[in-house]
């Protein structure tokens, strides 16, 4: 299998934080692409008409994409049990996609500063996407906690790694103000081997 990734995506790593996890990093080959939504990539494009990462080519059908479907795949390749029986699967589905709706407001908050000429940028729209990340933390701490103290799942990962992705690209936002427990749980889940051996890197 090849892996089509980018160093700083978040949702990348998510997949590499799997792949770690499920013990199946040896049978995938890296290959390292570059683009944006104003500059896409030829490479991304032949293989996932959205130009996006991480993109999974494997040797027996099409190639995957959306990092939720990659993990899923990786995670039955492996039998690793990320994604428990019901009734607990629908609390790990619905946690999964509330820290990967962090990322996507985190990500348009990148572009935004990044992309976008200054003169353009809109704050409003910045700060609109940062309320949705502080929401869903305050919901996170609120709601949440058990089930990431429970079994590794995929929700704990992606939480996990929506967290690094605050810290990576919004050091300044005092995220852990008003949440000790969310605080300490991501402190020690940031220790895991797979989190360390996937650091995001500047690009």
């Amino acid at each position: 299998m090849r892996l089509f990734h980018s160093f700083s995506s978040p949702f990348v790593r998510k997949v590499t934080v799997v792949l770690h996890e499920t013990g199946l990093t040896d049978r995938v080959e890296f290959v390292t692409t570059a683009g944006s939504p104003t500059e896409p990539n030829g490479t991304r494009i032949a293989r996932n008409p959205l130009a996006k990462v991480p993109t999974l080519e494997r040797p027996d059908g099409p190639a995957l994409f959306d990092s939720r479907v990659i993990c899923r795949y990786l995670d039955d390749l492996a039998g690793a049990g990320l994604y428990p029986a019901p009734p607990r699967l629908w609390e790990t589905l619905t946690l999964e996609a509330l820290a990967d709706g962090m990322l996507d407001a985190m990500v348009l908050m990148t572009y935004e500063e990044r992309l976008r000429p200054e003169e353009l940028r809109f704050a409003p729209w910045v700060d609109g996407q940062w309320d949705k990340v502080d929401r869903a933390l305050d919901v996170i701490e609120g709601r949440w906690m058990a089930h990431l103290a429970g079994p590794l799942d995929i929700a704990q990962i992606g939480v996990g790694v929506a967290i690094g992705y605050l810290e990576f690209r919004q050091p300044t936002r005092d995220w852990r103000a008003g949440r000790p427990a969310l605080a300490a749980w991501e402190d020690s889940f940031k220790q895991r081997p797979s989190m360390q051996a996937t650091q995001p890197t500047l690009v």
